[in-house]
């Protein structure tokens, strides 16, 4: 009697219990998981930039970077795999209303590796990590354009959406621009002066220009869309955050960008603009920044209502993670641009809240993945 009751707990310990064949976890793997690597890669940049702790932190953070370049592999080889084993139903992404967004997730988490490279890569490996981590950036600057425009596309040609359907997963696929141009601006200081670093600096600025007025055309929609419809079902209630990603990953570019500027546009023989580049871009990421407090403060009462009510966990939890990450790094950015210890110490206190964020979704991933139960595609359930 015994063995028949414990029987039932000990199958729902086997790993990938929930699915009906071990190959299922690579059938129904989507880029959702790639969400992962973002919040662990924002929050491994954000440790170290903490004002007095942030050298003592700067071990873990590095911890934290090899464990998203590992996961940023696995899912990689999942992923590629899939299309590999399942290329006919892999496909089906495209058309997909929701899942095809999370395609920008992939080179958004591949950002935090090559910052990564810089912040602890430098140091621990010397100057010839940076001409990998130029390859990389490169490899996803073209991965967020093409999604950047592709995506949209589907969006105009195949997909059905509606304006009371609508929800912040429209930004993913756009925001990858700016993640990559805000990468390029940390990056761009450690190539060699000459052409490669002014063409990257260049390039950054025209990324962020790719993706920036387009996050805010939706953000626009997205405001009216919860003013006449209210909030989107509780599935989707991580995604009231997805909108500080473009606001914080704006002001952080234009703050990177601005501060390289004067250098590399003087060897240029463009002094004088580079001047002009550094004021906008500290006077854009203040404004920005003010921006993205107030959608943080309402992102924080939404959440509360949904978090009252009870909300199941999915991969869209993960949306917790990266936008206020980035949030919290350009408030560090600020606050070493304009000597203001005000911005250090709110910094401070949101990667406080983003570690503990990540730790509470990255338990209940670690157990719904060991289950399997977060192995879903609804692209695949949506034709069955």
């Amino acid at each position: 009697m015994m063995t028949t009751d414990i029987k039932p707990i000990l199958e729902g310990m086997r790993p990938l219990s929930r699915l009906d064949h071990p190959r299922e976890m690579i059938r129904q793997f989507t880029p959702n998981w790639f969400a992962a690597t973002m919040g662990t890669g924002i929050l491994a940049l954000a440790l170290p930039q903490m004002p007095g702790i942030g050298a003592s932190l700067k071990p873990v953070g590095e911890v934290m970077w090899f464990f998203n370049i590992g996961l940023f592999t696995l899912f990689t080889a999942l992923y590629t795999a899939r299309w590999i084993l399942f290329g006919h139903e892999a496909r089906r992404i495209f058309g997909h209303n929701t899942v095809s967004m999370f395609i920008g997730t992939i080179p958004m988490g591949l950002a935090t590796i090559i910052n990564g490279c810089l912040a602890f890569g430098i140091a621990r490996f010397g100057e010839g990590i940076v001409p990998v981590a130029t390859v990389l950036w490169w490899i996803d600057a073209a991965m967020a354009v093409s999604c950047g425009v592709l995506i949209p596309y589907f969006m105009f040609t195949r997909h059905q959406h509606s304006l009371d359907g609508m929800t912040a997963v429209w930004l993913l696929p756009v925001v990858a621009a700016e993640v990559t141009a805000a990468s390029g601006g940390l990056l761009a200081p450690h190539l060699a002066q000459g052409s490669a670093q002014f063409g990257m600096l260049v390039t950054s600025y025209i990324l962020w220009a790719y993706s920036v007025p387009v996050a805010f055309s939706i953000l626009a929609l997205l405001i009216l869309r919860m003013a006449l419809h209210k909030l989107p079902h509780e599935g989707m209630a991580a995604s009231s955050w997805l909108a500080l990603g473009p606001i914080g990953t704006g002001a952080l570019g234009m703050l990177v960008l601005g501060g390289d500027a004067p250098a590399i546009m003087a060897g240029h023989g463009l002094a004088d603009v580079g001047t002009v580049a550094q004021g906008i871009g500290t006077i854009a990421g203040l404004l920005l920044w003010g921006f993205g407090l107030w959608w943080l403060a309402l992102a924080s009462l939404i959440t509360w209502r949904y978090w009252r009510a009870g909300i199941p966990f999915n991969l869209g939890w993960w949306g917790y993670t990266f936008p206020l990450g980035v949030f919290t790094v350009a408030t560090f950015r600020l606050g070493t641009t304009l000597n203001l210890a005000f911005f250090g110490i709110v910094g401070t206190a949101l990667t406080l809240a983003l570690a503990l964020m990540w730790i509470v979704v990255a338990a209940k991933t670690l157990i719904g993945g060991w289950r399997g139960n977060l192995f879903v595609s609804p692209c695949i359930a949506a034709t069955n």
